[in-house]
This record gives C-alpha cells, structure tokens and sequence, in this order.
C-alpha cells in the first residue's frame, strides 16, 4: 500500500463513514472536528431506494437506523384559514427511512470510534503539498503531515477553500435561503398525529415564501426568496433579523413563528447552494458529500454522502493506496449520481414564486397520478446500479 495516513477534515455524516471503511481496511485514519463532540440534534435526514438501503446493510447500520428513525410525517399544505390544499405524503420527503442528523452521526462516530483517531475541537488552518504528502497545520495542535486530506465538512468547507479555491468559485445560490428554528408555534388544536401513527406538519405558502410547523425536519423551517443576503453568517442576530425582514408581512402563523424563532436556543440560517464541481480530487486532497456535491433541502445529501465515502475508500483499497488511480476512478463514478445535485433546485418548489405556481404545486400532489410519478422519480434519481460492491470489510 503506498499510501496510509490519511486526514479526514468533518465528523458530521461522510466523515465518519469513510473512516469506518478506510480504517477497517489498513489505512491509518485521523478524523479532526471543530465542534467538540458528536454534534446532537439537527433536522431529519433520510434514504430512499434499494441503493441507499444496501449501502445501510453494508455498513451494519440499517437496523439501528431504523429503531431511531423518525415517524413518518405528512405536510398539510394550508390557506390562512387551515383548510388544506394538498397533501405532501411523508414518504415523499422522509424516503424509505428518516433520521434526525444528530442520531445518525452517533450512529457512526460508534461503529467508526475503533477505525479512526477523532480530535474534537479542533480545525484544519493551512495546508501545503509536498511531493512527499500534504503538511497540515491546525488551530490547536502541532502540524503533522499527512499522505492524503479529505474534506468531509460541509458545503462551506475549509479543505475545499484551502486546497481549492475560494468558494465562490466552487458554490452557487440560487436566491433562496431557509432557517431551521426550535421553539414552539401554538397550532391551535390542529392534529399533529394521526391514529396510524403518522406524524402531521402544516405548511403555508405565499410567494416566494414557506412557513413549515411540527415537521420532522425541525420544529419551524423557513424557505424564502431574496435578492440580498443581507445578514451575517457568523453573527446569529443578524441573521434572525433577515429572517424576520423577509416574513414581516405577515398572515396565518407567520408572525408567531418568526417571534419563536427569534428566541429559539437552536436556530441555523443559510442560503440554499449546490455545488458546480464536476471533479472532487485535487493532488493529494479529495471531497466528499456536501463538501464536494451539495444541494440544500434537494432531498439526496445524506445518501451522496454515503454512496460517496464507500466508493472513495472501495477505490483507494482497490488501487492499494494509488491515490492517483483512485481519485480518477472516484471523479469518474460519481459522476452519474451527482448529476441531481448539480442541477436540482429546490427553492422554487418549496417557495413557490406565483400564487398560480403554488396551486399547480398543490395539485401535483392532489392528483393520484402525478403524485405516484413524482414517487417514482425521487427513487429512480436515488438508485444507481453502476456502483460496485466493492467487497470492503
């Protein structure tokens, strides 16, 4: 094998999935985080298609997914009166299994604890390539050199900006931006679960604008347009008074959902971006998941990411540590499953930018017809036969 250690930069989702291949296959693995644990919590992830559910069973992890995963959870699409305009079924936005992101991190930072050296609290501040490996510097700990760095942290990644490019080069919005909110919006008797045990949320629509409440994927998620990003990334205040400029109109529950959001403890605001990236591997540096193929609330992130970590490690075995011949193989494969996040947007289906597009996105999901198809399309895109077992431990 002529390559071994290797960095792994993120402890989220990819990260420890690819430490849990590549450390059970003879590779020396370092996963350094900057949170300082497991982070908990989060809004809900979930897999669809017989891709996703193999890859679950490969890893020794479906069964323990699913005894976390959430319940499944209809959205009522309301007017300002509550009466309901459509139904968007759970299955549809939770796939075959849905989990809260927090669950399934823990899930892997378990099965991965004894493959992998984690530092938590600590992050990756410059890194120099040598014919000889990448020197890496960090934030809290002496510089080490390593043969291969990985970014597996996010769509804002630090490996990906260090090794790369700046961002804006790599990452695009669209115009629209969402926010996840804790905090409780009072929904005035409206049933949240059914007798079958199906959760309910309701969403509320204008223009341009989705108010979400009671769902799964948080407590209140916000989806909007605007033409400025007139907020700080950094600074939570900032960005709650974006949040509240955007839906200061008003109207059904709006404004008490915004006020709850404006003291939740957790609250997360971001534009929603994809990637550009046709290429994930740059010399000695590779991306995985969101890092290198984002696409926010696109309904595929969670199942890239781990299709992405087992076919990056499968490669870098196969080729016995060639990182040259396996980040080809690793460009080449992803290629295909990776389109959708190149190409997907899902702002205008969430938000919506005409009265009579929100009606004809209801109606796609009041006819029996096109909701099957719309079913069927969101697996189809998540199946992918050309990835090969590749037979890992």
């Amino acid at each position: 094998m002529t390559t071994k250690k290797i960095l792994i930069s993120g402890a989220s989702i990819a990260g420890p999935a690819l430490a849990r291949w590549l450390g059970r296959n003879g590779f020396d693995v370092t996963v350094v985080e900057k949170s300082p644990g497991v982070r908990p919590g989060g809004q809900a992830v979930d897999f669809k298609g017989r891709t996703h559910l193999d890859l679950l069973a490969r890893m020794g992890i479906l069964e323990e997914v699913r005894a976390r995963q959430t319940a499944k959870t209809d959205w009522r699409m309301v007017d300002d009166a509550d009466r309901v305009n459509a139904v968007v079924p759970g299955e549809f936005i939770g796939g075959d299994i849905e989990i809260l992101r927090g669950d399934l991190a823990a899930i892997l930072h378990a099965h991965s604890a004894s493959d992998a050296e984690y530092v938590f609290g600590d992050e990756i501040t410059s890194v120099s390539e040598t014919p000889f490996g990448v020197d890496v510097a960090f934030a809290g700990r002496g510089a080490e050199r390593f043969d291969l760095v990985i970014g597996a942290d996010g769509v804002h990644s630090a490996v990906r900006r260090l090794g790369f490019g700046p961002e804006r080069d790599f990452v695009e919005s669209r115009g629209y931006f969402y926010a996840v909110a804790s905090g409780h919006v009072p929904l005035d008797g409206l049933p949240t679960v059914l007798p079958s045990g199906r959760a309910v949320a309701y969403g509320h629509n204008r223009p341009n604008r989705l108010v979400l409440l009671g769902g799964q994927k948080a407590p209140a998620l916000f989806v909007f347009r605007s033409d400025r990003a007139d907020y700080d990334r950094h600074d939570t205040d900032s960005q709650r008074a974006f949040l509240a400029a955007a839906f200061a109109d008003g109207g059904w529950r709006i404004p008490a959902a915004v006020e709850a959001a404006r003291t939740a403890p957790d609250f997360y605001l971001d534009a929603l971006t994809r990637t550009r990236m046709r290429a994930f591997t740059r010399r000695r540096m590779a991306l995985v998941g969101d890092a290198g193929y984002a696409n926010t609330l696109g309904g595929f992130g969670t199942g890239l990411a781990l299709l992405g970590a087992s076919v990056l490690a499968g490669e870098l075995v196969a080729a016995r540590g060639d990182h040259e011949a396996a980040f080809a193989a690793y460009d080449r494969r992803m290629r295909k499953p990776t389109k959708i996040a190149r190409t997907g947007n899902a702002g205008p289906f969430l938000a919506p930018p005409s009265a009579a597009r929100i009606r004809m996105r209801d109606w796609t999901f009041s006819n029996g017809l096109m909701r099957r198809a719309m079913m069927w399309m969101t697996e189809a895109f998540a199946t992918d036969d050309s990835i090969p077992d590749y037979g890992l431990a």
